[in-house]
């Protein structure tokens, strides 16, 4: 994500310099991903970063006087598939453990955890079970708008392009916002036209998602993970599959419609003519091929549906993308070929946490309070790494000062 790494990268450890306060979940068909927020206890000091000592608040801290208090939102994701990994992650770290719950009662837990999702209803007895809480369930799609209007409005530098390689990220105007496309790129795909805060209305979307690579990439590479599967497709060369314009047209354009000879004509195509088994393909060569097929799809009725409702503004987020130059590229020039240059593909820093951080600005307990109705100025976050094994475990954080309004 071109990020730095986390200063708390690894565990932290709750008994330490920070308290755990709230956490919230997003258990997809795929993915389950987890954010939480812990308190930093130290001070800042009145006046810094051009605040001024009026706008902020002193807060009692055993003998220190505190201006602001500082946090960060920290990130996880897991495998739905394996699910026991994220109940470990939790009863290790004691995030079902409130904070100051903890420091009065230590034997103590929440009653109830904000989470959305399908795994929400499919896995509540579970975390009950397990961890002795309840999963407070929120809509999946208020969770998606909400989380991605609180990162746009308060993250610096949430929204980029990117195209031939080139990042380049976009200042938004929080009073021109709306109305915009959010393309949630998951399991499957959904795309919704946002007008407001709680102001949405889910248009389209399609199967053919991040499911589907990753389920065909399995069935076609024996790849055991998603990461796998995306660095695979680093190596291929999807034109020894797919079909090209240059391949019907003898390695000429077709001017008269703007199809360029490099066009993707037929995806896949190319195996319809050879004498080839499946044994023949590079796996890396199909992994190509089919990220470019799913990308090129997703690009295209987005744009599609933009155009319905005259939208320019395209959003996309969802951990099919995970950064992936690829991926990028790939939707950036479906919108712009569809659109011919007049819409942008616009992509999300955190764009696998929409719905996680939605759940977790549902909350009402007191510190999220803060979160909700103070101004939140963000550093920046750090990196998604990613554990061996084939094991998805994705981490990052945002730093976070809450001043008063």
């Amino acid at each position: 994500m071109d990020l730095r790494k986390s200063e708390n990268e690894g565990n932290f450890d709750p008994n330490q310099s920070g308290h755990i306060y709230q956490m919230a979940l997003d258990i997809g068909g795929s993915l389950a991903k987890l954010v939480y927020f812990t308190d930093n206890e130290d001070c800042a000091i009145e006046g810094k970063d051009g605040i001024s000592p009026e706008k902020a608040v002193a807060k009692s801290k055993g003998s220190k006087s505190c201006a602001v208090l500082r946090g960060k939102l920290n990130f996880k994701i897991f495998e739905t598939s394996k699910i026991d990994d994220c109940l470990e992650f939790i009863k290790s770290m004691k995030l079902h453990l409130g904070g100051s719950q903890r420091q009065e009662n230590p034997g103590s837990q929440t009653t109830a955890v904000k989470a959305t999702g399908g795994g929400a209803y499919k896995y509540t007895d579970l975390f009950k079970e397990r961890l002795g809480i309840n999963l407070d369930k929120e809509d999946e799609m208020d969770c998606l708008v909400a989380g991605a209007n609180f990162l746009l409005k308060v993250v610096h530098q949430e929204a980029y392009t990117y195209m031939d390689g080139q990042k380049q990220f976009m200042d938004v105007d929080h009073n021109d916002l709306y109305p915009y496309l959010l393309v949630n790129i998951g399991s499957g795909v959904s795309m919704i036209k946002v007008e407001g805060d709680g102001k949405f209305e889910r248009v389209s979307g399609t199967s053919i998602g991040g499911g589907t690579f990753w389920g065909l990439g399995k069935l076609l590479t024996k790849c055991r993970s998603f990461d796998e599967l995306l660095e695979l497709s680093y190596r291929g060369n999807n034109r020894v599959i797919d079909m090209l314009v240059g391949d019907i047209y003898g390695g000429t354009d077709y001017s008269k419609i703007g199809l360029a000879s490099t066009t993707i004509a037929s995806s896949f195509g190319k195996a319809i003519s050879d004498n080839k088994e499946i044994e023949d393909y590079k796996p890396e060569d199909i992994a190509r091929s089919l990220l470019r097929m799913i990308s090129n799809n997703i690009g295209q009725i987005s744009y599609l549906n933009a155009l319905r409702f005259g939208l320019k503004r395209i959003f996309f987020g969802g951990f099919f993308i995970r950064s992936h130059p690829f991926t990028m590229d790939t939707i950036s020039v479906a919108v712009n070929f569809w659109s011919k240059g007049e819409a942008k593909a616009m992509f999300l820093r955190h764009e696998g946490f929409l719905g996680a951080v939605g759940a977790f600005m549902s909350s009402d307990q007191h510190e999220l309070k803060k979160l909700l109705l103070n101004e939140v100025v963000q550093q920046a976050p750090s990196s998604v790494s990613c554990t061996v094994a084939g094991e998805l475990h994705g981490e990052e954080s945002i730093e976070c000062r809450v001043y008063s309004a």
